[in-house]
C-alpha cells in the first residue's frame, strides 16, 4: 500500500493544472494507512469520547474496526449514520452590538455529532479534498485554511482597504444549513471524475440527523460538526471568490483621483522657491534677511500644501473595490459613492441567489460609512480621518493616518466576556453604569493553582485574539476587573478581605506557590501588559501554499497499535484496542493503570481485548 503522505503530495502537485481531472480517488479508501493517518489526526480531540447515534466512541479503536470499515467501503455497503444533533449557545452579535451587555440575547447553533467510524472516513475524504483544492483557493479566503486565520483576514483588510469610503458588511443567512447539494456536487465534478468518490460525498450530504431520537433527512447544507464541512464550504464559496475577483476588475474606474484645484499651483510655487534656495549661485548672493525670508516662505508653502487634500474624495471618475472573506463572513471596501456600494451589494445578492442558491442576511449585511465602525470578526473596523503628521525616513513630513484602516477592540466584546465569566456585574445608579467586579463562586472549590491558571488563561486568550488591534491597551480595563474578581474569589474561598488576600499572596506580584520536581515554584498573575503586536502577512508566510503533508516518522500511537503488544500484560502478536480517556485530569490515580497513564502523560493505552474488557469491568489492577 502506498504511503498516504506521498499520495496526498502527488494530488497537490497536479492541483495548479486547471485542466487536470482526478480519477480513481475512491481506491485510496481501501488503504488502511490512510485510516491510521486519519486516526492519528483526530484521536486527541476530547469530542471523540462523545458517542454518536450508534452509541460508540473512539475508545476501543483497533485494526479490526478499521478493517471492517474498509470492507464496507469496498463492497459499497457503507452508509453513514445520522449525526446526533445538539444545540450550543451563540451570542446574537447584532443585539450585543446595538445594546448593552445586559440586553444581549442568545441564539442556539445546531451542532452535528457524527459516529467515530464516520469521522474516520470523513477525515480521509477531507485530506484528499484539501490536497486537490487548497492550492487553488483564492487569496481573499482565510477561513478553515492552513496558515490562515482571523488575524490574516484582518491584516489583509487593514493593508489593502486604504482610502475606503464605504464598507459592506456581508453575512450569508444560515450558510452551512443552506448549501445546495446539487450545486456543490456539480462544482466537485468539474475536477473529480470518480463517481464512487462523488457518491460517497452524496451519502454524507444525505445522511440526515437525529434530534430527540427522531430522524430528520437533510435536503440542503453540510452539518456543523462534520469534518468535511469546512473544506466543502470553502469549495462552494470559492466560486463566490472567483466572481468577486472578476467583479473587482470590472468595477475599477480611472487611474487616480482628480486633484484638488489649486494644489498643483502651490506645488509649483514650492518647487520654484526651493530652487531659489538650493541653487548655490543664488543662495551665496543672498543677504541673511533674504535667506530667512526665503526659508519662511518655504515653510508657509509647505504648511499650505499639507493643509490641502491632494485629490477630490468625491471624484466620480475614480472607483475601487476590495474584498476579503472568512468562512461565510465577508466584507467589501468601496472607494466611491454610496450608490456604488448599494449596487455592489445588489449584484452580490443576485449572484448568490441565482448561482449558489444562497440568501444574504438583511439583518447583518450592512452598508456603513467608513468613518463609522463596521464589525468584522469581532473587531471594529473604520478608516481614520486624522490629520496627524510625521516625518518619514527621508525627513519629509507626511500625513501618517489619513485613509488608513484602524482595527479596534469593541467595548462590548470584553465587557460581555466579563459578564459571561461571572466576573462583572453592572448596576445602574442615577442613570450611570457602575461596574462591580464579583467573585466566581463556581471556582471556589478548585485549588489555588487552578483558580489562578483559569484567570490567566482567560486573560491571555482575550489578549491573543485582539493583540493586533490599534487600541489593544484598553484590555487593561478587562485585566483590572479580572484581577479584582480573582481577589474576591480567593476571599470567598478563605473568608478574607481583599487586603488580606493580597497580603497572603503578594502585593506587588500576586503568586501561588506549588511543588514541582525542581523544588517549589510560583505561578504569578498575568502582568505581561497589552501591547500591540505587528504580525506580517508576507507572501512567503501566507500566499504560497506549501506541501500540506510532510514525510517523516509516524506518530507513536500508530507505532504502538501496529506493534501488536499489550502495554499491560505484555502479550505479543495479539489484537489490540486503544483505550482512550477524555482528559488526563479525569483520572484519579487510584488504580495502577491510571497511575501508568498519568506517569506517561498519555490519554491512550494499547491493550489486548482481554485487558481492555477487564479495565471496563473494573478488574484491571
Amino acid at each position: 500500500m502506498r504511503n498516504p503522505i506521498e499520495v496526498l503530495n502527488s494530488l497537490i502537485s497536479k492541483a495548479s493544472n486547471e485542466g487536470y481531472h482526478y480519477e480513481r480517488l475512491y481506491r485510496n479508501l481501501y488503504n488502511a494507512e490512510f485510516f491510521l493517518t486519519a486516526y492519528q489526526n483526530i484521536y486527541a480531540k476530547p469530542g471523540n469520547m462523545t458517542a454518536g447515534t450508534d452509541g460508540k466512541t473512539i475508545d476501543g479503536m483497533g485494526m479490526e474496526r478499521i478493517d471492517r470499515l474498509i470492507a464496507s467501503l469496498k463492497d459499497h455497503s457503507y452508509q453513514p449514520n445520522p449525526a446526533r444533533r445538539k444545540y450550543i449557545e451563540k451570542k446574537n452579535s447584532t443585539a450585543c452590538r446595538a445594546g448593552s451587555a445586559s440586553t444581549s440575547s442568545l441564539k442556539k447553533r445546531p451542532l452535528g455529532i457524527p459516529s467515530i467510524e464516520d469521522k474516520l472516513v470523513q477525515e480521509v475524504v477531507r485530506m484528499i479534498l484539501e490536497s486537490i483544492y487548497e492550492p487553488t483557493f483564492s487569496n481573499y479566503s482565510h477561513g478553515f485554511r492552513p496558515k490562515r486565520s482571523c488575524h490574516t483576514a484582518l491584516l489583509q483588510l487593514q493593508k489593502n482597504f486604504t482610502g475606503t469610503t464605504w464598507f459592506i458588511e456581508g453575512d450569508i443567512k444560515g450558510f452551512f444549513d443552506n448549501i445546495d447539494h446539487t450545486t456543490l456536487v456539480n462544482i466537485l465534478r468539474r475536477r473529480i471524475k470518480d463517481e464512487y468518490f462523488i457518491a460517497l460525498i452524496w451519502k454524507f450530504l444525505k445522511a440526515g440527523y437525529l434530534e430527540d431520537w427522531v430522524y430528520h433527512p437533510t435536503y440542503t447544507g453540510t452539518p456543523q460538526g462534520s469534518l468535511i464541512s469546512p473544506v466543502l464550504s470553502n469549495i462552494y464559496l470559492n466560486e463566490f471568490d472567483k466572481y468577486m475577483a472578476k467583479y473587482i476588475g470590472s468595477f475599477k474606474l480611472g487611474k487616480k483621483r482628480k486633484p484638488i484645484e489649486g494644489y498643483y499651483d502651490i506645488e509649483w510655487k514650492l518647487r520654484q522657491q526651493r530652487y531659489e534656495v538650493c541653487a548655490p549661485e543664488r543662495w551665496e548672493t543672498m543677504t541673511d534677511s533674504q535667506k530667512q525670508e526665503a526659508l519662511k516662505k518655504i515653510r508657509e508653502l509647505k504648511a499650505a500644501k499639507l493643509g490641502m487634500k491632494f485629490s477630490d474624495p468625491l471624484d466620480g471618475g475614480f472607483r475601487r473595490l476590495f474584498y476579503v472573506r472568512y468562512a461565510d463572513d465577508w466584507v467589501c471596501g468601496v472607494i466611491g459613492a454610496k450608490a456604488d456600494a448599494e449596487r455592489v451589494k445588489a449584484d452580490i445578492k443576485q449572484y448568490l441567489s441565482e448561482q449558489l442558491k444562497l440568501e444574504l442576511s438583511e439583518e447583518k449585511t450592512l452598508i456603513t460609512n467608513a468613518r463609522d465602525a463596521a464589525r468584522f470578526l469581532g473587531y471594529d473596523v473604520f478608516v481614520s480621518d486624522s490629520e496627524h503628521f510625521r516625518k518619514d525616513k527621508n525627513g519629509h513630513t507626511r500625513r501618517a493616518q489619513r485613509g488608513k484602516v484602524k482595527l479596534y477592540v469593541p467595548r462590548d466584546k470584553w465587557q460581555n466576556k466579563l459578564i459571561e465569566y461571572g466576573a462583572l456585574q453592572i448596576k445602574y445608579h442615577n442613570g450611570k453604569e457602575i461596574f462591580n467586579p464579583t467573585h466566581r463562586s463556581y471556582l471556589i472549590s478548585n485549588d489555588d493553582l487552578e483558580i489562578l491558571n483559569k484567570y490567566n488563561a482567560e486573560i491571555r486568550g482575550m489578549y491573543n485574539y485582539y493583540r493586533i488591534a490599534d487600541n489593544v491597551s484598553v484590555l487593561g480595563h478587562f485585566n483590572y476587573v479580572m484581577k479584582f474578581s480573582m481577589f474576591k474569589t480567593f476571599g470567598g474561598k478563605y473568608k478574607l478581605h481583599i487586603s488580606q488576600v493580597r497580603k497572603k499572596y503578594g502585593y506587588q506580584k500576586f503568586g501561588v506557590k506549588y511543588p514541582s520536581k525542581d523544588g517549589e515554584k510560583t505561578m504569578y498573575f498575568y502582568d505581561g501588559g497589552f501591547k500591540k503586536q505587528r504580525m506580517g502577512i508576507e507572501t512567503a508566510d501566507v500566499d504560497i501554499i506549501p506541501q500540506l503533508y510532510q514525510t517523516g516518522n509516524r506518530n507513536g500511537l500508530i507505532t504502538r497499535l501496529k506493534a501488536r503488544q499489550c502495554e499491560w500484560c505484555c502479550a505479543e502478536n495479539v489484537k489490540l484496542e486503544i483505550h482512550h480517556v477524555r482528559k488526563l485530569r479525569d483520572l484519579q490515580g487510584k488504580k495502577r493503570w491510571e497511575k501508568l497513564m498519568i506517569a506517561r502523560k498519555r490519554k491512550t493505552m494499547a491493550l489486548c481485548v482481554s485487558c481492555h474488557d477487564s479495565l471496563h469491568a473494573g478488574k484491571l489492577d
